[in-house]
């Protein structure tokens, strides 16, 4: 009979992830302790970032992915003109880094939004334990292609001309992705301003004030500063079919 598949979470490693929340990197596998030493060897101690620090800029050397082990990020590109378009935000346990695997150096920039610790996984490293662990080759493969779903949904958003539907896609996104890290998807801890919200959905700081005003008169939501609970998780989800409905009935 074949042995039972065991689940393989970074916070069994014995270095300073025994209380890191990896859940990125939970691995569906059969792992013996020597696959476990070599993933733990790659594993570097955590370094931490205060708000505003930079973990990379564009144009460094790819040498590492980062996991968020703590805190949040965002990423985002700059024009010659400093002109910001933020392209995501990074929670704890998400992998941050991919933009430098095709041309070995970053072509983003990675900022605090709050204090934040971060696990560094040395890439040369990594690339030899997915070589001898084919189910961690897999999972950051499934890992990456999250990531370019995520951006090509953002895309969607951003292509959309109602802003009540971005605003509630987005919060919406977000909740799914705190319970896929194990976390209360009603309870949204917004790290970042108003203004990176309105410059990632591309929308003015005035209308995304309004908007999280307008969702808390119809009960959606209950908003506390940077605390926003989500009420009725139905309405949300109804809001962001909500200009796509409109448009069916037009073509109708």
């Amino acid at each position: 009979m074949e042995p039972t598949a065991t689940v393989l979470d970074l916070n069994q490693l014995r270095r300073s992830c025994s209380s890191c929340a990896l859940h990125e990197l939970c691995l569906p596998a059969g792992i013996g302790a020597d696959d476990l030493n070599r993933l733990d060897a790659t594993v570097k101690d955590k370094r931490m970032l205060d708000r505003g620090a930079m973990l990379y800029r564009e144009g460094d050397k790819f040498d590492a992915l980062y996991v968020v082990r703590s805190g949040s990020l965002k990423s985002f590109v700059q024009n010659e003109a400093g002109d910001m378009q933020i392209l995501a935000f990074h929670l704890p346990g998400e992998i941050i880094g991919f933009d430098a695997l095709a041309s070995n150096q970053h072509v983003s920039q990675a900022e605090a939004l709050e204090r934040s610790s971060i696990c560094e996984l040395p890439y040369a490293h990594l690339q030899r334990v997915t070589s001898e662990v084919p189910a961690l080759h897999r999972q950051l493969m499934r890992v990456i292609s999250r990531e370019v779903v995520e951006e090509h949904r953002h895309l969607m958003v951003m292509g959309r001309q109602q802003a009540q539907e971005q605003m509630a896609t987005f919060l919406k996104s977000l909740a799914n992705r705190y319970q896929r890290l194990q976390r209360d998807g009603a309870a949204l801890n917004l790290s970042m301003s108003r203004y990176d919200i309105a410059n990632y959905l591309g929308l003015v700081v005035e209308t995304v004030s309004r908007l999280f005003s307008r969702m808390e008169e119809m009960g959606v939501l209950e908003v506390n500063r940077k605390s926003v609970r989500i009420l009725r998780p139905d309405l949300l989800a109804g809001l962001c079919r909500a200009d796509t409905m409109s448009k069916q009935k037009d073509a109708s």
